[in-house]
C-alpha cells in the first residue's frame, strides 16, 4: 500500500493549503505514485500524517472528486481513480523527484525588466522582457534552476510576491494571458554563475537544461526560459497517453 510521507506545508506558500495538498495528490496520481483503484489512508490518520485539519482535507479530497479523481464511498473510504488528464495548477510543470510526485514551491531571486538575452529563440514583439530567476523546490528539495523571461508587452511591471509559485497562474489571473501550449528541448549545458549554493550542483559544472518556449490562445510566443534541473535529485518526465 501506498505510504503517506509527511510533508512540510509551508505557511508562506500563495495557494492556500487545501489546494497544496489537492495539487500534491494530483502529482502522486500522475506519477503512479498512487494508483488507479488504491484506498487512501482514513482521514483522522491522512490529515495527522500532513499536519493538517481533518476540515482541511476533505475540502482537498472534494477537489478530487469533483475532477474525478477520488472515489469516496460511504463507509469504506476513498479511492483513488486516475486519469490522465487532471486539471493542475502544475500542469505544465513537467519535473518530479526521482521517486515521482513532488509538490513544487518556488523561491524569487530576482526578477528585472531589461534588454532580451541572445540565445533563445524569437518570442514576443517586445525588445525588452521581465526576467525572473527562481530557485524551485519539490516536497521542499532544491531541484530545478529558472531564468525566465516573459516579453515586456504584457505588463509594464509585474509582482514579485506572486512570483513565489505558478507564473502561468498569475499570467492568467492577473495579465490576461493564457499560455496554451509549451516546446520543451533538452540538452546539457554549465550551470549558470549566479546559481546559489542551495541548488547543488555548482557554477560552472555540467547539468541538463530544459529550453522552454511558451505560447498564447493564439499561438504567439509569449515566453521562453532555462531551466537547469539537478538530476541527483529530479527527472524531466513527459507522458503519453
Amino acid at each position: 500500500m501506498y505510504q503517506l510521507l509527511v510533508r512540510e506545508m509551508s505557511d508562506s506558500h500563495a495557494l492556500p493549503k487545501y489546494v497544496q495538498i489537492s495539487e500534491l495528490l494530483i502529482r502522486d496520481i500522475q506519477a503512479g505514485r498512487l494508483v488507479d483503484g488504491e484506498r487512501l489512508p482514513p482521514e483522522r490518520e491522512m490529515a495527522a500524517r500532513l499536519g493538517i485539519s481533518v476540515g482541511t482535507l476533505r475540502k482537498s479530497l472534494d477537489e478530487l472528486t469533483v475532477q474525478g479523481l477520488l472515489e469516496r464511498v460511504q463507509g469504506s473510504g476513498n479511492y483513488v481513480r486516475a486519469k490522465p488528464d487532471a486539471h493542475s495548477v502544475y500542469a505544465f510543470f513537467r519535473v518530479e523527484l526521482i521517486e515521482g510526485g513532488g509538490l513544487p514551491t518556488a523561491e524569487l531571486l530576482s526578477v528585472d525588466r531589461r534588454v532580451k538575452p541572445d540565445g533563445f529563440p524569437r518570442f514576443g514583439a517586445s525588445p525588452e522582457g521581465h526576467r525572473i530567476r527562481r530557485l524551485r523546490r519539490l516536497n521542499n528539495v532544491p531541484a530545478v534552476l529558472e531564468e525566465i523571461w516573459l516579453d515586456g508587452s504584457y505588463a509594464d511591471v509585474i509582482d514579485a510576491i506572486a512570483l513565489r509559485e505558478s507564473l502561468y497562474l498569475y499570467y492568467r489571473e492577473t495579465l490576461g494571458l493564457w499560455i496554451t501550449k509549451a516546446v520543451d528541448r533538452l540538452d546539457l549545458a554549465v550551470v549558470p554563475d549566479w546559481a546559489p549554493p542551495a541548488f547543488g550542483p555548482s557554477a560552472g559544472q555540467p547539468c541538463m537544461r530544459a529550453t522552454r518556449v511558451s505560447y498564447g490562445p493564439e499561438g504567439e510566443a509569449a515566453e521562453a526560459s532555462w531551466n537547469w534541473i539537478n538530476t541527483d535529485v529530479a527527472r524531466y518526465v513527459a507522458r503519453i497517453t
